[in-house]
C-alpha cells in the first residue's frame, strides 16, 4: 500500500490529518526528557521517569516495528460555558478522547490489514504510554512543536488529539517531517500562562494549572490556587492566545459535543454532586480521572491571609 492510500483510509475514518514516519531511535528527545526530569519539572508524575528506553526506541514496544502512523483529531469548539461558572478545558467537554481515538485507531489498523492482505502487527497509543507523540507527529509532517510544548498544525492549530499506531507496516513511502518552526518570535503563550509555568518549549508541571487540577493528589498550593481564576479542570490559556488557533474550525466528532447541562453547572451544582450521580454522568468523561473528591478540592476557595 502506498502512503496516499494509507492517508486516505485515515481520512475516511474521520481523522483530520495523518502521516507516517519511519521508526527511529529518539536519543535527542530522551536526553531532553531526562534534563526536564532532573529539574523536577515532572512534579508528582513519577511515571514520566519510567520506561525511558521504550520512549526512545519504539521497537521495544512493538517487535519488528517499521513505521509510526500518527493521526490528528480536531476537538476545537467556539462553544463556551455559561459566564461565571467553573471552567473546564475544552478537551473535556465530551466523551473521553482515549476511548474515541482508540476505537478509530483499531479500525484503521484493521483496514490496513484488510487492504494489504497482511497480518500487520501493531499497537495503538493515545496519550497513556511511553511514546514521544509530539515528536512523532512532527516527523510525520503534521506540524511543529510550539513554544507551549504542544503540536501546532498549520491548518488545524493546536486543539488536536494525537493518536499513534506503531507497527511493522511498511508503506511504499513516508511523510516528510516538518523541519520549519512557525512560532517565530511570538511569545504570547508564555506570557499568557497564569502561573508562569511556561518557558520557551518547556513546562514546569509544578506550576501548571492542568497538572495541579488533574494530576496532583495533595492540596494545591495557595499561590497556584489564587491564579487559577474560575478554572478547576485543565487550562486552555496558552492555546487561546495562539495566533495559529485563530483559524481553528469546529470539530466533526459527535462524541465530543457537550451535554447542555454541563455548560451551565455552577459551583454550587458541582459541590452538591454525590458520588452516585457523578459516576453516572461522568463515567466516560475525562472528568472521571481526578474523581469527585478532587474536583471539590479544586473548587474550594483559597484562604485569604
Amino acid at each position: 500500500m502506498n502512503l496516499i492510500n494509507c492517508l486516505e483510509e485515515a481520512r475516511l475514518l474521520g481523522f483530520d490529518a495523518c502521516g507516517v514516519a519511519p521508526v527511529d531511535t529518539l536519543t535527542r528527545e530522551k536526553e531532553v526528557l531526562l534534563r526536564w526530569i532532573e529539574k523536577g519539572f515532572h512534579a508528582g508524575m513519577g511515571y514520566m521517569a519510567k520506561n525511558i528506553e521504550k520512549r526512545e526506541n519504539p521497537a521495544l514496544l512493538v517487535e519488528g516495528a517499521r513505521s509510526v502512523i500518527v493521526t490528528l483529531t480536531n476537538y476545537y469548539t467556539s462553544r463556551r460555558q455559561e459566564k461565571d461558572v467553573p471552567v473546564i478545558a475544552r478537551y473535556a467537554y465530551g466523551k473521553d478522547y482515549h476511548i474515541v481515538l482508540k476505537e478509530r485507531l483499531f479500525r484503521l489498523l484493521s483496514v490496513l490489514k484488510e487492504k494489504t492482505g497482511r497480518d500487520i502487527r501493531g499497537r495503538v497509543f493515545v496519550d497513556s504510554a511511553p511514546v514521544f507523540e509530539h515528536e512523532w507527529a512532527r516527523r510525520a509532517g503534521l506540524g511543529w512543536i510550539g513554544r507551549n510544548t504542544l503540536l501546532v498544525n498549520p491548518r488545524l492549530g493546536s486543539y488536536c488529539f494525537i493518536g499513534v499506531i506503531i507497527s511493522d507496516f511498511e508503506p511504499s513511502g513516508y511523510s516528510l517531517p516538518e523541519e520549519r518552526d512557525f512560532c517565530g518570535t511570538c511569545n504570547r503563550c508564555v506570557e499568557a500562562c497564569p502561573t508562569g509555568a511556561l518557558s520557551s518549549r518547556e513546562v514546569n508541571a509544578n506550576l501548571c494549572i492542568s497538572y495541579n487540577t488533574i494530576e496532583r493528589k495533595d492540596e494545591i498550593p495557595l499561590e497556584i490556587k489564587e491564579k487559577m481564576g474560575q478554572r478547576f479542570f485543565g487550562c486552555d490559556a496558552c492555546q487561546e492566545v495562539c495566533p495559529w488557533n485563530g483559524k481553528a474550525v469546529m470539530h466533526r466528532v459527535k462524541e465530543f459535543l457537550p451535554d447542555e447541562w454541563l455548560m451551565h453547572m455552577s459551583r454550587e451544582d458541582w459541590l452538591e454532586l454525590d458520588e452516585e450521580t457523578f459516576k453516572s454522568r461522568f463515567k466516560d468523561s475525562p472528568l472521571s480521572r481526578p474523581g469527585l473528591e478532587q474536583i471539590k478540592r479544586n473548587l474550594s476557595q483559597p484562604l485569604l491571609l
